[in-house]
């Protein structure tokens, strides 16, 4: 069970020095901001993980990445990286009051979600998906902890730019990788796998190239508050 874990590092971290050479031709700047302990384990096993980045986006640009339909396109542009940095072998099937995160097949559910909750205000966005349960998730911490994207617009530079600090956490979360084989383990494979992949999801964002959203609630919910002609 643990050597994918091995072979899948290896080949992200190819990829994350890949994405690092592109970086300079995207129209917008990524600094990985993440705390120094991204990552805390508690001695039950319960795990809290934080990668952040500040994305700063020329005002032209702003539109491409910042509003209320474009957080949920962000949210889908999460889970297709996700796939597509593990080659296709990690797949998100949609349903109507969940997420599935599985490997290759919806046989094979590594983590299953509950269906997006968002917030949205005039400088700030967030999606959180609580955790129900998978083959990543031990018994005992099913039906607790969530998965949230979270975005904050901060005030214009004087350049005319704008920052918005972006946040990927998982919190409450109980690996079964942690309860069956330790924490220490855990650490040196699965949660260094998904610091790795979120960081490069994050320097991504630079391109400002946000996937279409599958579901498009928040756009509907657009449409519907504008007037009828």
């Amino acid at each position: 069970m643990l050597a994918p874990f091995s072979a899948l590092a290896l080949a992200l971290s190819l990829i994350v020095a890949y994405v690092r050479r592109r970086r300079a031709q995207d129209p917008a700047q990524t600094a990985i901001v993440s705390p120094q302990r991204s990552t805390v384990v508690s001695g039950d096993g319960q795990v809290r993980s934080v990668q952040s980045a500040d994305l700063t986006v020329r005002p032209g640009d702003l539109d491409r990445i910042w509003g209320a339909a474009n957080l949920e396109n962000l949210a889908r542009t999460y889970w297709l990286f996700l796939t597509r940095v593990t080659l296709g072998l990690v797949r998100v099937y949609y349903e109507k009051d969940k997420r599935i995160v599985c490997l290759i097949s919806p046989r094979i559910p590594l983590l299953r979600f509950e269906a997006p909750q968002y917030t949205l205000e005039e400088n700030h966005g967030h999606v959180e998906w609580r955790i129900r349960d998978g083959l990543l998730v031990a018994r005992s911490g099913r039906n607790s902890g969530f998965l949230a994207l979270d975005v904050v617009r901060r005030p214009t530079e004087p350049s005319g730019s704008t920052v918005l600090h972006i946040e990927v956490e998982v919190s409450a979360f109980y690996p079964s990788i942690a309860v069956g084989f330790g924490i220490p383990v855990y650490k040196v494979t699965q949660s260094f796998v998904h610091g790795l992949v979120t960081h490069a999801f994050l320097r991504s964002l630079g391109r400002l190239n946000l996937a279409q959203s599958r579901i498009g609630a928040l756009a509907q919910q657009i449409s519907d508050r504008l007037p009828r002609h």
